[in-house]
């Protein structure tokens, strides 16, 4: 583990077990074990709105494994960091990108102790890559952007795929998610990409209304964002085909389930021009 996480010390290393995070939420729809009472309160509670949402939460995590497959393989991109890594599961980035390119590179970024915890786990590279972990606020990008842990894993000189799964709805407008991608972007070289996926009420807004204010009373931010705002996070990116998309629907594999609304996020991936 980098031995400089200066910016990040702030950041409590206590796991508060009574409170829901979004991570072990988001651990207890894929089938983890890395979750609590309070996240399985309220992951449930979440799926009394939208009973498909393990299904969709897996949708989801599937399209993190082509977007890596189709950055390293159709690209050739070697570098990724990770933000909102979540709890280390199957097909995590760093196996996806190393299974085809041995030498690839990985930073993770979470702001949950518990996936501090597991960063050794994350960081279980193949000899000739190198993986690193951040423990990390994205609503501080700087604290992420400063960290050595970049400096020592990364080539900033070289294109770098940005990887934004499921952690923009975290962010209020009044947030600037805008100018958080925009610092994010600032870093990086033309020729890198931006990966986001992001739920969204436009296929169900009154049951999206719901898991907002399921999120909301306990205390976590749930902002979900039209196709349109969702495009807006990619300003200063020329989307690649197709575009943004139902998450479902960007490169499927064969024999996906295609069916648009099947999984209520919009995925997209954007080259810096």
């Amino acid at each position: 583990m980098p031995d400089s996480r200066s910016h990040a010390t702030e950041l409590s290393t206590i796991i508060d077990t009574k409170v829901a995070h979004e991570a072990r939420v988001y651990d207890y729809w894929l089938g983890g074990k890395d979750n609590y009472p309070a996240d399985r309160a309220l992951g449930d509670a979440i799926a009394t709105h939208i009973p498909a949402i393990q299904t969709m939460a897996r949708a989801n995590r599937a399209f993190l494994g082509r977007a890596v497959r189709y950055l390293v393989s159709e690209v050739g991109i070697s570098q990724f960091l990770d933000i909102g890594t979540g709890i280390p599961t199957a097909g995590n980035t760093h196996e996806v990108a190393q299974k085809l390119d041995p030498a690839a590179r990985v930073v993770y970024v979470d702001n949950d102790p518990i996936v501090l915890a597991h960063a050794r786990a994350l960081m279980a590279s193949k000899p000739q890559g190198k993986t690193a972990f951040i423990h990390a606020d994205l609503h501080d990008p700087g604290s992420i952007l400063g960290d050595n842990a970049i400096a020592d894993t990364l080539d900033l000189d070289q294109p770098v795929a940005i990887m934004l799964v499921a952690i923009m709805m975290y962010f209020r407008d009044e947030d600037d998610p805008h100018g958080i991608v925009r610092n994010l972007l600032d870093v990086v070289p033309a020729g890198s990409y931006l990966v986001i996926t992001h739920p969204t009420a436009d296929f169900d807004e009154r049951a999206m209304a719901r898991v907002v204010a399921s999120a909301e009373q306990a205390g976590i931010t749930f902002y979900p964002r039209s196709r349109a705002d969702t495009e807006k996070l990619f300003a200063g990116t020329e989307l690649i085909e197709p575009g943004v998309v139902p998450v479902v629907s960007w490169h499927p594999n064969p024999g996906d389930n295609t069916n648009p609304e099947s999984a209520w996020y919009w995925a997209g991936i954007g080259r810096k021009l």
